[in-house]
C-alpha cells in the first residue's frame, strides 16, 4: 500500500468519489497514476463489488485511492398514508412508459462495517466519509492500518468534530458542489457557506489539513484554493464528461450541451439535498411528499432507469456542480495534463 501524505502528491487533485457508479477503476487508477488521488463512491454498493472493483484497480495503479461512504442514520418507513401520496408523485409524472415502483424493505442500506471490511482487505491508501462521522472503531481500525481518515465539513461546528475524532483531514464542501451536501443533520439549517469563505474559517479554527471542494473545474480554481491554505482541490463534475467515467451518455449530453440550465438543490431523487442539473423531475416534484433518505433514492430507481435507456434527461438525476459550464469533452489523462498545465501556469 502507498501510504498518504498530501506532500505526496504530484498534483494536489482529489478526484471526487461518487456514489452510483460514476467512478470506475479506470477513472480512478488514471488519477491516480498521473499524480492526483483516485475515488470510489461506495455508499450504495455491496461488500463483495467493493472488493471486487478495488482489487481490479489495484492492478491497474499503485497510485493513492479513496474509498468513500455515506454515513447513513437510522431510519423508517413513514405511515401507509404518506407512502401512498410519495407514489402517487411520481406515477403523476408524464413519462410514457411502464415501470414498477416498489417500496423497499429493512434494510434501506448496507451495513458500513461490512463495506469497510471489505475496502481494508484492499488498503486503499485513504478512507473518506460523508453527511457524518462514522464509529470511532472504525477510524481506528483504518488509522492503525495506515490509511488515512478524511471526513466532509459544511460549517465550523462539523468541522470541530472531525477534529474531535481523531480524522486525519477534513474535506470543505462549499455550497457550489454538485451531488450530496455533507451536512450532518439535515434538518439543521444549512448555512450555504461559499468554498472560499468556508475554507478561511475551518483554517483559522481547526488545526487539520483541509481539502478544498465545491466548484473546482480548472487549474486556476485549485491555484486559488491551495493559496488560501487548501492541500488539495476536489474535482468531481470536471471528471464527469472524461472518456473513462461511468457517466450515462444522456447526463454527458446534458453537462456538454445543456449549459444555460442552472442546478438546483433538491431532495427529490434521493430524499436527501443534492445539487444537479435543473430539470422536469426536480420541477415537478417540489412540495410533493417524498420518502425520506435513502429510501426515496430506491423509490425512485425504476423511474431513472427508464429515463437513461430513452436518453431522456428530465428525470434521471444529474448531479453537477455549479460551475459544470465548464466541463471539458477530454479523456482522464488528458484532463490531468491540462489541469496541471494551467496549475503551474497561475503560480
Amino acid at each position: 500500500m502507498n501510504i498518504f501524505n498530501f506532500s505526496k502528491l504530484k498534483l494536489p487533485i482529489i478526484q471526487a468519489p461518487m456514489a452510483g457508479g460514476f467512478n470506475t477503476p479506470e477513472l480512478a487508477s488514471v488519477v491516480a497514476n498521473s499524480g492526483g488521488v483516485g475515488s470510489f463512491g461506495f455508499s450504495f454498493t455491496s461488500p463483495e463489488k467493493i472488493d471486487e472493483i478495488l482489487n481490479i484497480t489495484n492492478k491497474l495503479t499503485s497510485g493513492f485511492i479513496n474509498a468513500n461512504f455515506f454515513v447513513f442514520k437510522p431510519v423508517k418507513l413513514p405511515e401507509k398514508k404518506n407512502q401512498e401520496e410519495a407514489i402517487l408523485a411520481i406515477k403523476n409524472l408524464s413519462l410514457d412508459e411502464k415501470y414498477e415502483i416498489n417500496v423497499p424493505e429493512e434494510p434501506f442500506y448496507y451495513d458500513l462495517e461490512s463495506q469497510i471490511e471489505a475496502t481494508l482487505k484492499n488498503l486503499p491508501s485513504i478512507i473518506t466519509f460523508h453527511l457524518g462521522i462514522p464509529s470511532i472503531n472504525i477510524i481506528k481500525k483504518t488509522q492503525s492500518l495506515g490509511i488515512k481518515v478524511g471526513i466532509t465539513a459544511t460549517n465550523i461546528t462539523e468541522a470541530k468534530s472531525i477534529e474531535n475524532v481523531g480524522a486525519d483531514f477534513i474535506v470543505a464542501q462549499g455550497i457550489e458542489a454538485g451531488g450530496h451536501r455533507g451536512i450532518f443533520n439535515q434538518e439543521d439549517i444549512d448555512e450555504k457557506i461559499k468554498l472560499d469563505n468556508l475554507l478561511i474559517k475551518i483554517l483559522e479554527n481547526v488545526s487539520l489539513p483541509v481539502v478544498a471542494a465545491g466548484g473546482i473545474m480548472e487549474g486556476k480554481h485549485i491555484k486559488r484554493v491551495t493559496n488560501i491554505g487548501a492541500k488539495a482541490a476536489q474535482l468531481g463534475t470536471a471528471f464527469l464528461t472524461c472518456t473513462e467515467a461511468g457517466t450515462s451518455k444522456i447526463h454527458k449530453h446534458y453537462l456538454l450541451n445543456e449549459q444555460k440550465r442552472k442546478t438546483k438543490i433538491t431532495k427529490a431523487f434521493s430524499g436527501r439535498m443534492a445539487r444537479g442539473i435543473n430539470n422536469k423531475f426536480i420541477e415537478e416534484m417540489s412540495g410533493k411528499k417524498i420518502f425520506p433518505f435513502p429510501i426515496q433514492n430506491s423509490v425512485t430507481t425504476p423511474l431513472r432507469k427508464v429515463s437513461q435507456n430513452k436518453n431522456n434527461g428530465e428525470f434521471i438525476n444529474l448531479w453537477a456542480g455549479t460551475n459544470f459550464n465548464k466541463v471539458r469533452d477530454l479523456s482522464a489523462k488528458e484532463l490531468m495534463q491540462r489541469l496541471s498545465e494551467e496549475f503551474k501556469e497561475n503560480i
